[in-house]
């Protein structure tokens, strides 16, 4: 397991899913979680778990990415408690609806890009500052096939997924002299609530668990993972690169 002892790690969406398990992963390796989700006994659930898995209390933090004010605010709280930030998972994100191109309502569309992308650029302003003070920061956005694949109907989310690995890339390639590393991941299909709101007629017992992805993510989040700029994919529980156009 990946020694992460003195290492603050934030995670978002971290009340259920890959968030969830991902953070009681980090916090399993020794790292000081801070925990981020609009639902407040997921997070609580997860504090539980951590503690019975022998790792640090987390730090809750809940409240809502489409609130702006307070991914600024979250920045400078981790600054004033622990002066630096070592691990970001931005992961939360939201689906919208499977529909047309042009009968997604507006507010529907808006709401896509405000959680997925507008949140996403938020939090990397205000913890790139963080980030860049620690001896080796990792950054891993969590994207999805859907940016590349643009199946009819994804139309909303596959435009949000492709906009923040631009962003990382973009952030990648501003910071590769840094000791600031950041990566996309496609996580693949996974037993998630967001997948059977996808697809509801799929059997979940045939999806990886959440957990099973985690675990996979962890060798990306370490200080000895030493790639920038790349998107990364989770395949029968293991990372494989994804060659991406230069």
């Amino acid at each position: 397991m990946i020694d992460l002892k003195g290492r603050i790690a934030l995670v978002t969406g971290a009340s259920r899913g890959i968030g969830y398990f991902t953070a009681l992963e980090l916090a399993k390796a020794g790292a000081q979680v801070i925990a981020c989700a609009r639902t407040v006994g997921g997070l609580e659930d997860l504090d539980d778990a951590i503690k019975a898995a022998g790792g640090l209390p987390a730090t809750l933090v809940p409240f809502d990415l489409a609130d702006m004010a307070a991914i600024d605010k979250l920045g400078g709280a981790i600054h004033e408690r622990w002066g630096k930030l070592d691990i970001l998972v931005a992961n939360a994100g939201v689906l919208g609806v499977i529909s047309p191109i042009g009968h997604v309502e507006a507010k529907v569309f808006e709401k896509v890009m405000t959680v997925n992308v507008t949140a996403t650029w938020r939090l990397i302003r205000s913890v790139d500052p963080l980030l860049q003070l620690s001896d080796a920061g990792r950054a891993l956005i969590l994207s999805s096939s859907a940016a590349h694949k643009c199946k009819p109907f994804w139309g909303a989310y596959s435009a949000s997924k492709a906009a923040v690995e631009a962003l990382a890339r973009t952030w990648a390639g501003e910071t590769q002299r840094l000791a600031l590393r950041i990566l996309s991941v496609d996580p693949g299909a996974t037993r998630t609530a967001m997948r059977a709101q996808a697809i509801p007629g799929e059997d979940p017992t045939t999806l990886p668990h959440p957990s099973e992805v985690a675990a996979a993510l962890m060798p990306l989040l370490g200080p000895d993972q030493t790639e920038t700029g790349k998107l990364f994919i989770v395949r029968e529980n293991k990372i494989v690169d994804y060659r991406l156009p230069e």
